[in-house]
């Protein structure tokens, strides 16, 4: 194979954050092409689809929770203009999230959480267990109480994907299916990549946002190589039989100090998750894991009992060291880097695509150092740190 004829951007990884890059650059006039053996999968296809800015909000983490929440409030925005370009719904739901308590240490436990929030200035409200009760009649009666999370919301990730897959097309954004091997450059700005199958794809402009494998594409100068490694999760997809009743809302969970949480789906659909593994690569699913999960739910949910079980997901989220994103310039001219979303992939999908179509507009010199979203996760922090130590 040859040389494809050139791009502006070219985007590699179609994963939610490289699919939402391309739709976006491609509305702002780019001519777009995006590399992936099968993209809308991977994590994007495993997630449970919580935009849960106020639950993923953690100690030593404030950077990241305020770019989380400004996440939260770019995604009606980014629901209503993806359905209206495809037709599509995404099931955006803006039900809020219940985090509960399994038993009066986990009500610990929660309430130091629900402290933090509030010093922060988050939305969250103690409940006792009846108020919890009310707003989830599933819940079982042995919970211990819980916190109201108003701006936790939710989204199918599958429906998100299978939309942006629709939107990148109808965009004129090429679909490449294949894997890169390499970034190509010379002078000290890229040229394009290349593929596995053979061949070559120009471009002025390289995205790199293949998510847990982002680490790994050649020709990404040392000093800039995203720093991410795959942390394995597994979620399982359930459904209620007629005449059994399903959740209202989501609901997160404390179980003897291990965490999970249920997503309803509006078809009777129910995702159920919170493993994290650092375990490499591989995509096997001990049985152990899934049966802790499983049970913890049932604790929490007693009706559960009835819903069948229908698929087990693995997926592989890019972790970082600092578990922040990496997202922006590198020293190579043309190359940005848009990974290492761990938990958050889903979420952070649409200020990372706002943020990268700025970078591209301004060459990729983006805004003056201490400023922006996404100040405080550049690639460059990385090697400073390393740096100063």
């Amino acid at each position: 194979m040859g040389v494809t004829p050139g791009h502006d951007v070219v985007v590699v990884g179609g994963g939610i954050i490289g699919l939402a890059v391309a739709w976006r650059a491609a509305g702002a006039g780019r001519d777009v092409a995006v590399v992936d053996p099968d993209p809308g999968r991977g994590a994007t296809w495993a997630a449970a689809g919580m935009l849960a800015p106020v639950a993923e909000a953690h100690f030593g983490e404030e950077s990241l929770t305020a770019l989380n929440v400004a996440a939260g409030r770019a995604w009606p925005d980014f629901a209503r203009d993806l359905e209206a370009a495809t037709g599509r719904t995404v099931h955006f739901r803006r039900d809020g999230t219940l985090l509960v308590a399994g038993d009066p240490s986990d009500r610990t436990a929660t309430d130091r959480v629900l402290a933090f929030h509030q010093a922060m200035g988050l939305a969250a409200v103690r409940l006792g267990r009846s108020a919890c009760r009310e707003a989830e009649p599933l819940l079982s009666p042995r919970i211990s109480g819980g916190v109201d999370l108003p701006d936790d919301h939710q989204v199918d990730n599958r429906a998100v994907a299978t939309a942006l897959l629709d939107a990148c097309r109808t965009a004129g954004v090429t679909m490449i299916p294949d894997r890169v091997t390499r970034v190509g450059s010379a002078g000290g700005r890229v040229t394009g990549v290349v593929l596995a199958e053979g061949g070559s794809v120009g471009a002025a402009s390289v995205v790199l946002a293949a998510g847990s494998r982002s680490g790994e594409v050649g020709g990404v100068p040392d000093s800039c190589r995203p720093p991410v490694r795959p942390v394995r999760g597994v979620t399982l997809r359930l459904r209620a039989p007629d005449g059994v009743p399903c959740l209202r809302r989501t609901v997160r969970a404390l179980v003897h100090g291990r965490s999970c949480y249920l997503v309803p789906r509006d078809d009777g659909g129910l995702v159920l998750g919170a493993t994290v593994e650092e375990r490499g690569d591989g995509l096997e699913v001990p049985l152990g894991g899934v049966a802790d999960l499983v049970e913890d739910a049932r604790r929490v949910v007693p009706v559960l009992d009835e819903y069948s079980l229908l698929e087990v997901s693995p997926g592989l989220r890019p972790g970082t060291p600092d578990n922040g994103p990496i997202v922006g310039p590198t020293d190579l001219v043309g190359l940005l880097v848009a990974t290492g979303h761990y938990r958050n992939g889903i979420l952070l999908a649409p200020v990372t695509a706002a943020e990268v179509v700025a970078l591209l507009d301004s060459d990729g010199c983006g805004t003056p150092p201490g400023l922006g979203p996404f100040a405080a996760f550049r690639p460059d922090r990385f090697a400073a740190r390393g740096a100063g130590s």
